[in-house]
Order: C-alpha cells, then sequence, then structure tokens
C-alpha cells in the first residue's frame, strides 16, 4: 500500500497522466498496464488521460513506441521500432476505457501484420511492416490474446 500510495503521489504529471518515472514527464507506454493489472480501475481520470496520452503521443505510423528515445536516455544508440507488445496493450487499455471503436480498428490493424505462419514478432517497423527484433515473441502473443479477449468483450457487452 505504500507503494501505491508513493505512485499516485509523485507518478502523475502535472497535466494528469503517469509519468515513465519520477523525474520526467516523459510517457512510457507500459503505464497502458495500470488499467489491465487493475493497479486503478478504467474509469479513473488519470488512467483515461494517460491512455488517450499515448494514443496521441506515443505512436508512429499508428503503432505504439515504447516511448520516445528524444526523451529517454535508456543507453541504448539510435531508434527503436514500435513494440508490438505495447500496440496489443493499446488495444485492451482502449477497450477498457470505452473506446471500442479505436481498439477494434487498432487490432484489425495489428492483426494484418502477422506473418505468414501467423507469428509477431518484437517490434515492427512502423513504415514498412517488417517484423525486428526477437522472432517469435512470445510476450506479443500473450499481448494479442489479451488484446482480442477485450476487443470480442467489448462487441458481446455492446450486443455485436
Amino acid at each position: 500500500e505504500e507503494i501505491r500510495a508513493d505512485i499516485l503521489a509523485r507518478g502523475v504529471s502535472e497535466r494528469g497522466v503517469f509519468r515513465q518515472h519520477y523525474e520526467t514527464d516523459a510517457l512510457d507506454a507500459s503505464t497502458l498496464l495500470i488499467p489491465l493489472v487493475r493497479f486503478l480501475p478504467p474509469d479513473d481520470e488519470r488512467v483515461k488521460a494517460t491512455v488517450l496520452a499515448i494514443a496521441s503521443e506515443l505512436l508512429e505510423n499508428g503503432y505504439v513506441l515504447r516511448y520516445r528515445v528524444e526523451e529517454t536516455d535508456d543507453g541504448l544508440s539510435g531508434e527503436e521500432g514500435t513494440f508490438l507488445i505495447c500496440s496489443f496493450w493499446l488495444v485492451s487499455a482502449l477497450s477498457e476505457i470505452g473506446e471500442a471503436e479505436r481498439a477494434t480498428q487498432l487490432c484489425e490493424r495489428l492483426l494484418g501484420h502477422a506473418s505468414p505462419l501467423g507469428l509477431y514478432a518484437e517490434e515492427l517497423e512502423a513504415r514498412t511492416g517488417r517484423h525486428l527484433g526477437n522472432y517469435p515473441q512470445a510476450f506479443t502473443h500473450l499481448a494479442l490474446i489479451n488484446a482480442v479477449i477485450h476487443v470480442i468483450s467489448q462487441e458481446e457487452a455492446a450486443g455485436a
């Protein structure tokens, strides 16, 4: 409970979104897990603001970057591709906050990037759709399954 209180007190920026760490206002797609692991409910205004900020500010050609490399000193040189796990987390988080149509559209786009074997890598080069990094990446597939479950649950709840 002490850690939770500290995160809620210091982990939210002045604009009301969860930050990458206490010394920055930079976004990090890992904060999409906040509603998914039930740290906070999806109707919490900080959760909604964070999900929408990531959906607006951490996208490259419609797919999610983990963070903006120009805002974060991660010790690595060069650029990163978009992270497929983060993109599938965004599908789930959008579903959680009631953005079902956006979630479905992103999920359908992502499903179109499966390899000929139906597999996904760790990252996607957003301009070309080329798979990058570890292949196949098990974590990406777990996030895919959860995202599809979220989309189906939203459709069923809406009576689609």
